[in-house]
């Protein structure tokens, strides 16, 4: 029997590509599947603690100043608008309430995020995806070294840890300078002022307000993650990843803003309601 007369097997098929329009679903969720590591790799031992206070003090260090500097004239132009729409109605009283609940509820969570993924979140990408093209993660990942527990966790939490603290700082300034501008801009008494914001005001906004930075910091830091391990066409892929970080982190902030908001409106009444 020669080699001609041996039955030839048919060629295998060529697998299908999966639709185009299927591609969002993949990446959210291998977006999914990376805030699940992070979780899970977060209690493994050893824990990165020099690597994740190095980053704590960077990400702190880019965004208190511009924070700080930010929060001072939004709280005064929500402290100006609600000013004048009290005055509109007759419930100038209100005004300290309504504008401190604005600066703290909605505010100053979305400040702190949009700094962190702008500032610290960008260079988190940048950061990450040069050393994906540089194969740093693929040697890592040879030597027994998972780059998510040594890269990304103290990353993220450093995101999140200043988010919370941050928050916290930006409310402060932000009622200040809405009660420095109510009070010279617009005729208001500071005796007004706070009694509007001890007749609305209660703690659970304040435990809604940090609990919003903390998510907001954590889902930053995770697609600033995503998208640096994850870049296309070399070093030109990495500044499109660092782009396209800040823009879904913005999306999706918003979004999720939207439905915490809603939940915390059901659960925890109103003031005096």
């Amino acid at each position: 029997m020669t080699l001609a007369d041996h039955p030839r097997t048919p060629p295998p098929e060529p697998v299908p590509s999966p639709p185009r329009w299927t591609a969002p679903l993949r990446e959210t969720g291998k977006l999914f599947a990376l805030a699940g590591s992070v979780v899970r790799e977060t209690f493994r031992r050893p824990f990165p603690l020099r690597e994740s206070v190095e980053q704590f003090w960077f990400v702190a260090s880019v965004t208190i100043l511009p924070a700080a500097l930010v929060s001072i004239p939004f709280g005064a132009v929500i402290a100006l608008q609600v000013g004048s729409l009290t005055e509109q109605l007759g419930a100038q009283s209100f005004t300290g309430g309504a504008s401190v609940l604005a600066v703290i509820q909605q505010a100053s969570p979305l400040i702190v995020a949009l700094l962190i993924s702008g500032a610290g979140g960008s260079a988190i990408c940048a950061d990450l995806g040069s050393r994906t093209i540089r194969e740093e993660l693929d040697a890592m990942e040879v030597m027994g070294v998972s780059p998510v527990q040594r890269l990304v966790v103290p990353r993220v939490l450093a995101t999140m840890l200043v988010a919370v603290l941050l928050n916290g700082m930006v409310s402060v300034v932000g009622t200040l300078g809405g009660y420095f501008f109510n009070v010279v801009m617009q005729d208001g008494t500071p005796g007004a002022y706070l009694a509007g914001f001890s007749a609305l005001a209660q703690l659970p906004d304040l435990w809604i307000s940090e609990i919003k930075a903390l998510v907001f910091g954590f889902l930053a830091g995770v697609v600033a993650a995503y998208r640096g391990l994850n870049p296309r066409g070399g070093p030109k892929g990495v500044g499109d990843a660092v782009n396209q970080s800040v823009v879904i982190t913005f999306l999706l902030l918003f979004f999720v803003n939207m439905v915490l908001t809603a939940i915390y409106l059901q659960i925890v009444p109103a003031k005096g309601a």
